[in-house]
């Protein structure tokens, strides 16, 4: 009974080896070979539970997902100017045909970033070869990336591969040429920061010039109109002065040698020479006659 129950057990566990054997599953981020005999004999692209023959088929499983290939340094290419230039870059791709894969590369994913690091590379020489450092840097940047992608796709197709995208990440100069180009840019700034200057010292003096002119101009009005009042009041005190003289002659000269006496006396110190038969003294000889 024991061995009738050791050999029943033996038959469960063969069983159960062989069944699990027959059984395999997909996942969804998979893609599964199946081979008999070394042969492929069908391909496994949507996930879920599959059978095969044990012993006899056996599978091959492979990542359906985007994967991404990094430099791991940046590479140096000749643009058309013939300078050097420092380019580090990605490449996002992903198994879309899994049978030619492993046909063409035998599944190893080392191989097919060679094959493709190498089309790559054959690209960025084409295409840097016949555009200069400003195109490449800034100008034309993204259409250099869309026609990398197209080559290498068009190549990786071969091997049974997309390649999603291609992206530079730093398209530098090397550092020998980044000093000259430095120098360069720094020596334009200060020529533009030099004729900024210029022209920022010329507007000055040609603005402190019209400053100065209508400063002039301001004075020379100021006095045009200050003589004109002054002309007119002069002109307004002689007519009151004739209006005033005609009125009584004797009267206003009298007035006015009293003014002319105030002010030739107007100070102790002042001293007079003139004849004492002088004009001048008319009214005085008149205080001092008894007669008048």
């Amino acid at each position: 009974m024991k061995a009738v129950s050791s050999v029943f057990a033996g038959l469960l566990l063969v069983l159960a080896i062989v069944g699990s054997s027959a059984v395999y599953v997909v996942d969804q981020r998979e893609q599964a070979l199946l081979f008999q005999l070394g042969e492929v004999v069908e391909v496994k692209t949507s996930p879920g539970l599959y059978f095969k023959v044990p012993f006899v088929q056996n599978i091959r499983f492979f990542d359906s997902r985007i994967l991404t290939m990094d430099s791991e340094e940046p590479e140096r290419f000749i643009t058309s100017e013939k300078k050097n230039v420092l380019v580090d870059l990605f490449v996002k791709w992903r198994i879309v045909d899994v049978k030619q894969y492993y046909i063409s590369v035998q599944g190893d994913e080392t191989l097919a970033r060679v094959r493709l690091a190498q089309t790559i590379n054959s690209s960025i020489r084409d295409e840097f070869g016949n555009r200069t450092v400003h195109d490449v840097v800034s100008g034309e940047r993204d259409n250099i990336m869309e026609i990398m992608r197209q080559k290498a796709n068009a190549d990786a197709r071969k091997i049974g591969v997309e390649v999603v995208d291609v992206r530079l990440k730093r398209v530098d100069l090397p550092q020998e040429v980044s000093e000259s180009v430095y120098r360069r840019m720094e020596a334009e700034r200060k020529r533009v920061a030099n004729e900024l200057r210029s022209t920022g010292a010329a507007e000055a003096e040609k603005i402190r010039a019209d400053a100065d002119r209508q400063n002039e101009v301001i004075l020379a009005e100021a006095y045009r109109d200050a003589q004109k009042t002054m002309g007119q009041g002069d002109a307004q005190a002689t007519a009151i002065y004739a209006e005033a003289f005609q009125k009584d002659a004797k009267f206003y000269e009298f007035y006015r040698s009293l003014d002319a006496y105030k002010k030739s006396f107007k100070n102790k110190e002042d001293i007079l020479v003139v004849e004492p038969s002088s004009e001048f003294f008319k009214y005085m000889k008149s205080a001092s006659d008894p007669k008048k």
